[in-house]
């Protein structure tokens, strides 16, 4: 009996285990089990909306580097879309929102988040406005990873992938876009202020330390200016600052 109630145990266990070692519920991404409504496949509605501070940072998947544009204004390529449904549903997107298959929304790999595009597909003429909410998708051959109801709308959600034109859509802003440069970070603040104190005689620049959660981040600016941001930024990286990346925000950090 007790030689019964361990091997129970060990596959309870092993069952669990399995279950946690992936962070979906499913492995394969599906359809969902119904068709989206002509509610839900009305094109996004074109906001000025802050752009999310953290997803502007640079970052690695897959051991590939991907830097996320300062403004998404002029913006137009051409590229391959495909879509996410079933898998995703219900799970954080790279901004902190919900994914819902059933939104009109994308995920892009340099797009600032969020932003809004107008999505052609170049076989059929259709067209759909979606908000880009999340990173991806992580394939070399693809541009764009629209939502379910989307791709449904443009026409090819039964084979996958479709060519597509994406062209950003912008309102222009009240204030210009702030650029900071992130220099350094660390749990001694002495140091950090001491390192402020050279930057700033250096740079005539403001060198506010930002503390989250126990670590100071030392950071340059605001830059108005994106060609002045990006001169600084290489001087710091030639230097021994490798590491320093622009941040993008709409108010002063």
């Amino acid at each position: 009996m007790n030689r019964v109630f361990t091997n129970i145990l060990r596959l309870s266990l092993l069952v669990l285990l399995s279950a946690c070692s992936t962070r979906y519920h499913i492995t394969q991404d599906k359809a969902p089990l119904r068709v989206p409504t002509e509610f839900e496949m009305h094109d996004a509605q074109v906001t000025n909306e802050p752009k999310s501070v953290s997803t502007g940072r640079p970052y690695t998947i897959q051991g590939k580097r991907y830097t996320p544009m300062s403004d998404e204004k002029g913006y137009t390529e051409i590229g391959v879309a495909s879509w996410y449904g079933r898998k995703f549903h219900g799970y954080h997107t790279s901004n902190g929102e919900i994914f819902n298959m059933f939104d009109m929304s994308a995920a892009h790999k340099t797009l600032p988040l969020p932003s809004f595009v107008k999505v052609t597909n170049t076989d059929n003429g259709r067209t759909a406005i979606v908000r880009v909410n999340d990173r991806g998708p992580f394939h070399d051959d693809r541009l764009i990873d629209l939502s379910y109801a989307a791709a449904y709308k443009l026409g090819y959600h039964l084979n996958g992938t479709a060519k597509v034109k994406v062209e950003a859509i912008t309102i222009d802003r009240s204030a210009p876009r702030l650029t900071y440069i992130q220099v350094a970070a660390g749990s001694n603040l002495d140091h950090l202020k001491s390192l402020s104190a050279t930057l700033q005689s250096r740079f005539q620049l403001q060198t506010p330390i930002h503390s989250e959660k126990g670590l100071y981040k030392l950071r340059l600016g605001p830059i108005l200016d994106d060609k002045t941001a990006q001169a600084v930024l290489d001087k710091l990286r030639k230097g021994k600052y490798k590491h320093a990346f622009l941040l993008y925000s709409e108010h002063q950090l």
